[in-house]
């Protein structure tokens, strides 16, 4: 279970949502029946062994997600899937309801889901001829490739299927090698870039494939998100 902000909303519930089923449960520690409500969603969200996954939402401390959902009253629980709302309730309701609104969200283990849980190249090729847009076979296969140097194959890959966060970060790492999180250097090819960026889309490229890299838990990810957006505006 994630505490979800303001500023941590887009990528952690909308991104998010594009890989796994999100159940947002918005809440207020001064909200009775939402501290009725909390250990039931975690117990139950829980128990899809990571199928569905649960976020909570203060509402009081995070007012433009509460706008987000033009929350009336609390608790008020909505489901997302692709970025959009699939499903939502309002209220404490009792954990049978629950459990039945989460089993709506769960996916449907298929064959090519437990050969990408095995993790080798060759179930991530036999899942992908299974279900060849499965997007967690795309993401592990093209992690492989692009760790043993096949960079070409691997974007190839990615590029079949819609962009998810974890295709995107892959994608990145194709074009910017492995290692780069690493590498004591990386600061510095941040600001050889940063000069380049405004006028130079290549550079533009590199440079945000260089944060993707480094990952939204970097701290310099953030500094140069900042500094690029001072430069090109």
């Amino acid at each position: 279970m994630l505490e979800v902000t303001d500023d941590t909303f887009e990528r952690d519930v909308l991104d998010r949502s594009t890989e796994v089923p999100v159940v947002v449960d918005l809440w207020a520690e001064w909200c009775g029946p939402c501290r009725t409500l909390g250990p039931i969603l975690e117990r139950v969200v829980g128990a899809t062994d990571a199928k569905v996954e649960l976020v909570k939402v203060d509402v009081d401390a995070n007012p433009r997600v509460a706008s987000t959902f033009q929350v009336q009253s609390i608790p008020a629980v909505f489901a997302l899937k692709d970025r959009k709302i699939v499903d939502s309730f309002i209220g404490a309701i009792p954990e049978p309801a629950v459990r039945e609104f989460v089993d709506r969200l769960a996916p449907v283990e298929t064959e090519a889901d437990r050969l990408v849980a095995a993790g080798d190249e060759a179930s991530l090729r036999a899942a992908l001829e299974l279900q060849a847009d499965h997007a967690g076979a795309v993401a592990a296969l093209a992690e492989l490739l692009v760790a043993r140097g096949e960079r070409d194959e691997a974007l190839a890959l990615v590029g079949r299927i819609p962009e998810t966060a974890e295709t995107r970060r892959v994608a990145a790492l194709a074009r910017v090698g492995d290692g780069v999180v690493g590498d004591d250097g990386v600061e510095a090819r941040l600001d050889a870039l940063l000069d380049r960026v405004k006028q130079d889309d290549d550079a533009r490229q590199q440079f945000l494939d260089l944060l993707e890299v480094l990952g939204a838990d970097d701290p310099r990810t953030a500094t140069y998100r900042k500094r690029l957006t001072a430069r090109l505006y």
